[in-house]
């Protein structure tokens, strides 16, 4: 058989059963650079694609091995392999060095509503219904959004997440990337409430987000992210009773403001052991456009207060919800070590303490 002889259809057939093409049974999803490099001409796959063909164009340079409908994982790699068929490259591996080989979909990742549905979002609708499939590249990448590919361009591409073994954005910039498409107030508030509430990530990790996606500016956000908040704080609150409680601490007294006798308002505390002088105070901020945080009146405040009640000889901790929740022990280790250390401090300033 020399150079000129007609391909036979063998290795179609085994193109299409998933057979060692490196994408996997039931992934029968290549680009034309692909087929090429298994031994198919542009030709012979124009010919496969035509109507009654064995195969189809799914996107532009992008082919289905079968006629019949994609499922919902043939279409998450095609859109996937269509925003990244330019740039996907073989980088040998150097000597003596055990790196990952690299991704088939380059920088390319799901983002969206379908990547909130992958990292099992309940409130999203389910992959076969979504017409179109959100896919994050570089902001410098030349393409366009065609078939059940939209584009979505960043000048910050986040480290993506691996899910079912696609590059799937982080829950934040997914959120943020749905939230820029969703007019609905109700579906907006209600993909924010479970990113929270499911422990997907924290509220400020979120607002972060939105207010780099410029979208902060929407009315139905602003509502939507105020009740994040409140929701965020309630969660970090139930997982402070909870570390206090699993841990052994003393009981604090919840929920506090402070005064000096007859004098001024301290400010509020979320836990408070009067007998050793020692606060805890949760910092449930999220960043807000109009400035750096240290220009924030928010912020100002909080430094303050803090530099108030130390100067008066009170112990102030300042715990995290994501210390709260990925860190307990850790955290109450600190509270108790600056419970046991009261003894060796100079008594503080006696105030007063005052439900809040």
């Amino acid at each position: 058989m020399n150079h000129n002889t007609p391909l036979s259809p063998r290795p179609l057939h085994h193109l299409a059963t998933g057979t060692g093409t490196g994408t996997g049974t039931g992934r029968r999803v290549l680009t034309h650079a692909q087929l090429r490099a298994h031994g198919v001409s542009a030709a012979e796959a124009g010919e496969q694609c035509r109507p009654g063909g064995a195969w189809q164009q799914l996107l532009p340079g992008v082919v289905l091995l079968h006629p019949g409908p994609p499922t919902s994982e043939e279409r998450l790699h095609a859109v996937l392999l269509y925003a990244a068929r330019e740039r996907t490259v073989s980088v040998p591996v150097q000597p003596g060095r055990d790196e990952p080989p690299a991704s088939p979909y380059g920088e390319a990742m799901i983002t969206g509503l379908a990547a909130l549905t992958l990292h099992g979002f309940a409130s999203t609708p389910p992959l076969p219904s979504l017409e179109t499939l959100d896919v994050l590249v570089p902001r410098l990448r030349r393409l366009r959004s065609t078939g059940c590919a939209r584009i979505v361009r960043t000048a910050d591409l986040p480290v993506p997440e691996q899910v079912t073994g696609l590059p799937v954005a982080p829950v934040p910039r997914a959120l943020a990337d749905a939230v820029a498409v969703l007019k609905d107030a109700v579906a907006v508030r209600r993909l924010l409430t479970e990113a929270v509430r499911g422990g997907h990530c924290e509220p400020a990790a979120v607002v972060r987000e939105l207010t780099a996606a410029k979208l902060l500016n929407r009315p139905h956000v602003v509502d939507a992210v105020d009740s994040l908040l409140a929701e965020g704080r309630a969660l970090a609150e139930a997982r402070l009773y909870r570390m206090v409680r699993e841990y052994g601490l003393p009981d604090p007294c919840w929920n506090v403001d402070l005064r000096l006798p007859g004098g001024p308002h301290l400010g509020g505390l979320d836990a408070y052991w009067p007998e050793q002088s020692v606060a805890v105070e949760l910092d449930t901020r999220a960043p807000r456009p109009g400035g750096r945080p240290e220009e924030d009146a928010e912020w100002t405040e909080h430094a303050r207060k803090r530099e108030h009640l130390e100067r008066l000889g009170i112990t102030v901790v300042h715990i995290t919800p994501r210390k709260l929740r990925d860190a307990a022990e850790q955290q109450a280790a600190v509270v108790r070590t600056a419970l046991m250390a009261a003894a060796d401090r100079d008594p503080a300033a006696y105030v007063v303490v005052l439900p809040r």
